[in-house]
């Protein structure tokens, strides 16, 4: 019941402080007259207000927990917010109900009141239908049964790091806060998401409950402003329904190529109905680097886009009132960069509240504020008011940049030039191929495509583009994969100029309606068996399970905490990572690819288990500051037999599994 108030609050907050800062002008396309203000609105407002509070009991735990040194701190980070807001709003909403002013009313409720009126519209039947449909798929990927977490196959390897947050905070105190599967240290990883799962599993919630309801939610309201701007831009309806599915079926040409192959050796019908792995002609793509599997996976990205599509949603009035010039060709440019209109502000209260709200979500997902801002620069571009940008922009890196130095103690990235993304060949011809390879018609074709397109739109299809540019110019880690979501972004929005271009090709008349069914079928056939794979891939036999009453996850959250470190196995996602533990070197993969030395702790880790002399285990423990040793019957660390005779008569043995499959050691 606490956790549903919370969401509840979340969502009131936002809608009072959205109305006031974001949406505060009357007129305008970004405006109450809009009449899918309301699609854009509320997912706005449940962002706006969830990254406010959430971060305000964030703080106030952080300061119960790592400053006053409370064993509880969840319990006063929430007490004191949950009790400030509500005690706020009840204030609020009295000395509205007493004013009684119908001018005000009408303000406060106008986007309700958009909705309303669009309630027998096609939309609100589209957005019924994904909520029941995105309900079920997200817990058909992580829902509890029996006692018993499961995860499917094409997603556990990210929840498994996910989980072990969440357990952290509600399951332990993790403040300051830590990266679970390399602790001891900082966190390198946006973890605000996982922390609220986790607080409102505190709250009550169960946990698959609280990751899906959370998911849901975002998801939902990104695919609703996905639709809202689609209307916007095309001024149709159905470029929104087709932008969404557009979302859910990505282009590729991998399809066709596997249908090919297998037409050739005569077993077409069998390999389709029975493969459970992706299909990709390119590196990686058979992780799902393309498909609506990374919003699965990656629930946290669905928030982010929420706060790119707001932004997107205000600076379009910019946009849209520059490209309102009669100049044409490089006069409109020269207007747009040259004239004191084109670099005073045109409404900064606006501006701030924008880069306020993209500077909170940098612990949310970094990926969507960096994406965001370069949308934003391209929107810049072919905009006046370049200041407001500037403004924006400020404030956003300043609110990251502040974060970062607070939770990082080295280096948050590493910039470097890195032409090619993941093209095998570095070649422009090579990289333009492997785009087709990835996504068929999809990039390519835009250029194609713009030819048709008004400047505004053309200025626009640009704008989006941008992160695709940097994703194939720019590393920021280690791990070059994790600029897929770079792309991911621009193709979301992308989506409403494929639709577009479909619905115009099909209203040519009945000669150009075939073309039309042929250019829909190259842009979603991949994705749609993909689509097949992600539900074969994830069935009952597809699934990995973990008991959330074991007694050892239980023992773990009882005894240790956030100061402990615990030498495992290299484990990804078991009963010992549910408890939230600090491991001092889990899954490599994960710690890596998020900037983590891996290799160093592999080594002393190794060095740890198969050591013959109880003086080097007993100097290596002390060296790195490791609380407890974690043995597994029959045991092996980075391909090398371990030795549980040495750590057993170095240290006291303190706990045994029911199954005397796990034995724990405590560092004394």
């Amino acid at each position: 019941m606490l956790g549903i108030i919370y969401v509840i609050l979340c969502g009131l907050t936002g809608r009072e402080l959205a109305g006031k800062f974001l949406f505060s002008d009357k007129g305008g396309a970004a405006g109450k007259e809009n009449e899918n203000f309301g699609w854009v609105f509320w997912p706005a407002a449940l962002t706006y207000g969830t990254l406010v509070i959430t971060w305000l009991t964030y703080g106030v735990s952080y300061a119960a927990g790592a400053i006053l040194g409370n064993s509880r701190p969840l319990f006063y980070g929430n007490l004191v917010v949950m009790g400030s807001v509500l005690v706020w709003l009840c204030i609020l909403y009295w000395m509205r109900l007493k004013r009684l002013q119908k001018a005000e009313k009408h303000i406060q409720l106008s986007g309700m009141k958009k909705l309303l009126e669009n309630a027998g519209s096609m939309a609100w039947l589209l957005f019924i239908f994904l909520l029941i449909f995105l309900t079920w798929i997200m817990f058909y990927m992580f829902h509890i049964k029996d006692g018993i977490l499961y995860c499917g196959f094409t997603v556990f390897g990210d929840y498994a790091p996910h989980t072990a947050m969440m357990r952290s905070f509600s399951m332990g105190n993790n403040f300051p806060t830590q990266y679970p599967h390399y602790g001891g240290g900082d966190v390198k990883y946006h973890f605000m998401f996982q922390f609220l799962a986790g607080n409102l599993e505190y709250l009550g919630i169960r946990m698959d409950f609280a990751y899906n309801l959370i998911s849901v939610l975002f998801l939902l309201g990104f695919l609703m402003m996905l639709y809202a701007l689609a209307v916007r831009i095309t001024g149709k309806r159905a470029a929104g329904v087709g932008a969404v599915v557009l979302f859910f079926f990505r282009s590729g040409v991998a399809f066709f190529l596997f249908a090919a192959e297998h037409f050739r050796t005569g077993d077409l019908w069998s390999a389709l109905k029975e493969n459970t792995a992706f299909l990709g002609y390119t590196p990686n793509e058979n992780w799902g680097l393309w498909n609506f599997n990374v919003y699965l996976n990656q629930r946290h990205l669905a928030l982010g886009m929420v706060m790119v599509c707001t932004a997107l949603w205000v600076y379009l009035d910019w946009l849209e009132a520059g490209d309102r010039h009669p100049e044409k060709g490089l006069l409109w440019m020269k207007e747009r960069w040259f004239t004191k209109e084109a670099w005073g502000c045109k409404n900064a209260g606006r501006a701030i509240a924008v880069g306020i709200l993209m500077g909170l979500c940098a612990f949310w997902n970094g990926a969507a504020v960096i994406g965001g801002l370069l949308i934003l620069m391209g929107f810049a571009v072919f905009s006046d008011g370049k200041l407001d940008y500037v403004l924006t922009a400020f404030i956003a890196v300043v609110l990251t940049l502040f974060q970062t130095g607070f939770f990082i103690k080295e280096s948050a990235m590493s910039f470097s030039f890195y032409w090619g993304f993941l093209a095998e060949d570095k070649s422009l011809i090579g990289v333009l191929w492997y785009l087709f390879l990835m996504s068929g018609v999809f990039f390519l074709g835009l250029g194609f495509v713009a030819l048709f397109l008004k400047r505004r739109d053309r200025s626009l299809v640009i704008s989006f583009l941008f992160p695709v540019i940097f994703a194939f110019c720019i590393s920021l880690t280690p791990d070059i994969n994790v600029n897929h979501k770079y792309v991911m972004i621009a193709y979301g929005f992308l989506t409403i100029f494929w639709a577009d271009a479909v619905i115009r090709i099909w209203k040519k008349g009945w000669a150009f309606k075939a073309g039309a069914a042929v250019l829909a079928v190259c842009l979603t056939a991949t994705g749609i068996y993909d689509f097949s794979v992600i539900l074969r891939g994830n069935d009952e036999g597809h699934r990995v399970g973990v008991s959330m009453e074991s007694s050892l996850t239980k023992w773990l959250a009882a005894n240790l905490d956030s100061k402990d470190l615990v030498l495992t196995p290299e484990y990804s996602m078991n009963e010992i990572t549910m408890s939230g533990v600090m491991m001092y070197c889990g899954w490599p993969y994960y710690a890596w690819s998020a900037g983590y030395d891996t290799n160093y702790r592999a080594a002393v880790a190794t060095e740890i288990y198969t050591a013959g002399e109880c003086e080097t285990v007993r100097t290596l423990t002390e060296q790195e500051g490791i609380t407890y040793i974690v043995f597994e019957e029959g045991m092996t660390f980075e391909q090398e037999e371990c030795r549980e005779d040495v750590i057993a008569e170095t240290y006291p043995l303190v706990y045994t599994s029911e199954n005397r499959q796990i034995r724990i050691y405590e560092v004394s």
